[in-house]
């Protein structure tokens, strides 16, 4: 909840020296303030530009692997009715597993997003042919092809949650400059000038009540 103008003042007021070495270096705070507010309103619109351009190659790419899994599991089904669902097993657990997934990261504008990638993914049919269904092996191939797309995507979707965090950051911090700081610093700044001005007019008056009554002792 922001505060009130009034409320804000009471706060102001209170252990507030009104020098005019307080109003300059107010005055510099407010205008750190302002630069900040416009850098980080920049980054905060920058980085929901770099949002929604992911989230296309993110649905696109998830589109393709949906579409490449029915695909793959529809051959493994049909191998599953020639050869039988516990011999597709048994050729299952023949299998090495894949190689690991290597893990770096991308700056995106000062977000570290996540980069992924399989390592050795480049293979062949490591079982025997034999007693098995070339239906079989179109799946293996399939499979085999859709898990760089898949790690492609779980890369993909890291980066979305990554740049929705910095998103939600970065709008917290202007959203608190720009109803928090900024009017903070303007209405401390305008709280000062107006004491300044105020003790001026009374020097001002305090001077010309001493001018006059040195003026007058002077005619007497």
């Amino acid at each position: 909840m922001w505060k009130s103008h009034g409320a804000m003042m009471a706060d102001i007021i209170e252990g507030v020296k009104p020098t005019r070495m307080q109003l300059l270096e107010i005055r510099k705070k407010r205008k750190l303030a302002q630069n900040g507010h416009k850098l980080l309103s920049e980054k905060r619109d920058a980085l929901i530009a770099e949002f929604f351009k992911i989230i296309d190659v993110r649905n696109s790419l998830r589109k393709k692997v949906e579409e490449e899994l029915k695909d793959a599991f529809m051959d493994l089904i049909e191998a599953e009715m020639v050869m039988g669902r516990a011999n597709v097993l048994d050729v299952a657990r023949q299998m090495d597993p894949f190689g690991e997934v290597e893990t770096t990261t991308m700056n995106i504008m000062g977000v570290l997003t996540p980069q992924m990638e399989i390592v050795e993914n480049e293979r062949g049919i490591e079982y025997g042919f034999l007693g098995t269904s070339a239906k079989l092996d179109q799946a293996t191939v399939k499979f085999q092809k859709i898990l760089d797309d898949i790690v492609k995507l779980a890369e993909v979707e890291g980066t979305i949650e990554d740049l929705a965090r910095e998103i939600e950051k970065t709008k917290r911090r202007v959203n608190a400059l720009e109803h928090i700081f900024i009017p903070r610093f303007k209405a401390t700044e305008k709280y000062i000038e107006l004491v300044l001005d105020e003790r001026e007019r009374e020097d001002f008056f305090r001077r010309k009540r001493i001018k006059s009554i040195l003026a007058a002792r002077g005619n007497a």
